[in-house]
């Protein structure tokens, strides 16, 4: 039996000082998913001996030969008992390598909406399909969503290899097909690999019954593969306001706010709307003044002008965007409501929330390889719609391609408050 331990002072230490890669499993429902992470936890000695026990307990009353992996990610009641996985689960695990985040998945085609939940965040996807059914819908839905959102390196994991007898023709005849696929995304960092969550094979440890297979197994590539520093301290500074600070008996005024993107430092030229420009004179955060600060970090600039800005103003470095009030963007529909085009809502973007309405559904992507649909009325849940957006005030919007998460919105519905989409900007229009 293989157990983690809890870890002691000088081992949290040790791990604290590793590089920490952030993945995401996702792929069809019954492909195995969750006895995929199982294994990963539980080859990597990662499960806790209490959780093991339950896992035993439980797989010997459900008749289950051996241990039944999935129950040890599949969390929720109602997944529990349906024997499916709902919602996006985190796990934590390490190696004498690395440290990684996992977001494990949904699978159903309803669930794809928390699919984008988690591999927003991710550096790495890797994606399950069984090996009798080869690439499906969903395979093609998820690759295109990590296409979109800018995963450059992708992991197919061809599981249950064992149910084809350990062919090396259906598994060459997958990896054709994907990795034609991911090149015509533009996804070129693919790794194919067979395995078998049930059994163990070239998940961790390298399967006996796959001979003809000399590639590395899922945790090396995790291991080896590049880590994608985050790239939002190299770009240009973005300080949306999330409120101002008054104490009128200090004449003290902040404007409070997450950075971001970039870096600030006391002393630097901020540009501001309308043209304007100032100085920043004091960082203040909960720890204190700072000389300096970067992105994601939670502060308040106090400027050296007094001048008047609300929540949603930006704050920018000199390659401040240009305000537009429209724009091209990429969305996925979050809800069973549909989305008509001339439909009035409002857009989140960043802390700014305006009024505007899709003005063109110019298309939706066809996942299933067949012709994109042209010019639809409406796009709905789990729809992938290339659309443009009028907006009643200007807005900084920046292509997300070129500035990650800074280029994200949500389309709100503007009666009731449901999030009905979420976009990543395109092309900016006039």
């Amino acid at each position: 039996m293989t157990t983690a331990t809890l870890p002691t002072d000088s081992a949290t230490e040790k791990l604290a000082q590793r590089e920490t890669l952030r993945l995401c499993t996702a792929g069809s429902v019954d492909d195995g998913k969750s006895t995929f992470v199982g294994r990963l936890l539980h080859d990597t000695k990662s499960v806790l001996a209490d959780q093991l026990a339950s896992v035993e307990r439980t797989s010997a009353d459900r008749g289950f030969d051996g241990l039944d992996l999935s129950l040890l990610v599949d969390g929720l009641r109602a997944e529990r008992e349906q024997g499916i996985t709902i919602d996006v689960a985190y796990r934590y695990f390490a190696t004498d390598k690395r440290t990684f985040i996992l977001a494990d998945t949904p699978g159903h085609v309803q669930y794809t909406r928390n699919t984008v939940t988690g591999v927003s965040t991710s550096q790495v996807v890797v994606l399950l399909i069984d090996a009798r059914h080869g690439v499906v819908e969903q395979t093609r839905r998820h690759l295109t969503v990590a296409a979109l959102l800018g995963v450059r390196s992708v992991i197919l994991a061809v599981n249950k290899i064992d149910l084809v007898d350990y062919d090396e023709t259906v598994f060459r005849g997958i990896e054709s097909e994907f990795t034609a696929l991911a090149d015509g995304l533009g996804v070129t960092d693919v790794n194919v690999v067979p395995i078998s969550a049930l059994r163990g094979d070239n998940v961790v440890d390298r399967g006996e019954n796959t001979g003809w297979y000399d590639g590395p197994t899922v945790l090396e590539i995790l291991e080896s593969v590049e880590v994608q520093r985050g790239r939002a301290h190299e770009l240009g500074f973005r300080f949306p306001i999330q409120y101002v600070i008054r104490e009128h008996a200090t004449d003290y005024r902040g404007y409070a706010g997450r950075i971001d993107a970039g870096e600030i430092a006391v002393g630097d030229t901020v540009h501001l709307p309308e043209g304007r420009t100032t100085t920043v004179t004091h960082i203040d955060s909960s720890d204190g003044e700072l000389a300096s600060a970067g992105a994601g970090e939670s502060v308040a600039l106090r400027l050296a002008d007094d001048i008047d800005l609300i929540r949603g103003d930006l704050i920018a470095g000199e390659d401040r965007p240009e305000a537009v009030r429209s724009f091209e963007a990429t969305v996925v529909g979050l809800t069973d409501k549909a989305l008509k085009t001339g439909k009035a809502l409002k857009v989140r973007y960043g802390t700014q929330l305006v009024r505007g309405r899709v003005t063109a559904v110019e298309r939706i992507l066809d996942i299933d390889g067949a012709a994109d649909v042209e010019d639809p009325e409406s796009f709905g849940l789990n729809d992938i719609a290339h659309v443009r957006i009028d907006v009643a005030g200007e807005l900084n919007v920046e292509p997300y391609a070129a500035r990650g998460a800074v280029g994200s919105f949500l389309l709100v519905d503007q009666s009731d408050g449901d999030t009905l989409a979420a976009g990543l900007v395109g092309h900016r229009l006039r």
